[in-house]
């Protein structure tokens, strides 16, 4: 799965067999339900289908015809990204850990908030024949930031930081030129000579493209 421009990267951890009214575990609970029918593979289905469907969503949002040989390597080098606003556009989401009730979700993702990766979880309960409640959500990756690149509290000083600013310099200059290479391109993909569908995507398709 190529990493898309743009897009950031969560752990998602959910809890199956309850709902509450704004989709975390410690909400006001609403319903209590069963959840035994829930399996791996279930849950994986599910989860292909979401991909599925917000790969498409983001090349509606890209406005990119696919038909032409430079775009259709742009995304497949995870190379676009919408033109327009966009609601939460999901590029990549897994099981990484299933022992029911808890599972954890690895989740790319691009104009997210946390409440829509809250809804997010509550929508696959629902997909599930159940509920499942959010009971956490960690950012891993902002870019070519990871966890390794953050600093504890206990490094909230300016010798720290200015260490951490000069040790990823080389990188975010490194970044910013790759960007500038593919910018010209992009632009004439996105040019007025293209013609295709805009609108967007379908009411089905945005409950999983759109978080309340």
């Amino acid at each position: 799965m190529p990493r898309h421009l743009g897009c950031l990267d969560y752990t998602v951890r959910g809890l199956l067999g309850k709902a509450t009214d704004d989709f975390r575990e410690d909400g006001r609970l609403v319903e209590k339900t069963t959840y035994d029918h829930v399996t791996r593979e279930k849950l994986d289905r599910i989860l292909a289908v979401i991909q599925g469907s917000h790969q498409k969503a983001l090349v509606t949002y890209s406005n990119l015809d696919l038909q032409t040989q430079e775009a259709y390597e742009m995304a497949v080098k995870g190379l676009i990204r919408p033109m327009n606003k966009s609601p939460m556009l999901i590029t990549g989401i897994r099981c990484l850990h299933f022992v029911p009730p808890e599972f954890l979700l690895e989740v790319q993702c691009m104009h997210e908030t946390q409440k829509q990766l809250r809804r997010l979880v509550h929508e696959i309960g629902l997909e599930l024949k159940t509920t499942a409640v959010c009971s956490h959500v960690r950012r891993t990756r902002d870019g070519f930031f990871t966890l390794e690149d953050a600093l504890l509290r206990t490094q909230w000083d300016l010798h720290s930081i200015q260490d951490a600013i000069q040790v990823a310099a080389p990188r975010v200059a490194a970044e910013l030129e790759k960007n500038l290479r593919l910018g010209p391109g992009t632009q004439q993909l996105h040019g007025p000579g293209w013609h295709g569908d805009n609108e967007r995507p379908s009411p089905a398709l945005e409950s999983w493209t759109a978080g309340g």
